[in-house]
């Protein structure tokens, strides 16, 4: 059998498929501001409440973990309904990438 140029398909399928998910034209504009607020926090934790002290919505929690720009990071035992999580190393490169090209 011919060998592959990819040693790992798999692995290459999924950075495909990262980079694909993780272009910032696809994110909704309150996805853009919580997943922003990531970028100060150490290790990347994003906010479970908004600047106003309103409840990140769950819908906007969860397209985020689908598409990859965040992860759950650990469960909270005082409210476990409440989904903590952090940036992906994918979303800090294309955040980061994106704010740079705002400032220009």
């Amino acid at each position: 059998m011919p060998e592959s140029k990819n040693a790992d398909p798999l692995k290459a399928a999924q950075k495909a498929t990262g980079a694909i998910a993780l272009k910032t034209g696809n994110l909704s504009a309150p996805q853009m501001r919580w997943l922003q607020k990531g970028l100060s926090q150490p290790g990347g934790k994003l906010p479970l409440f908004d600047d106003n002290g309103r409840e990140i919505p769950a819908r906007t929690i969860r397209a985020c973990i689908d598409a990859g720009w965040a992860e759950p990071w650990f469960s909270n035992p005082i409210k476990p309904d409440w989904q903590v999580c952090k940036l992906t190393p994918a979303a800090f490169e294309v955040l980061s990438a994106s704010q740079k090209t705002n400032k220009r």
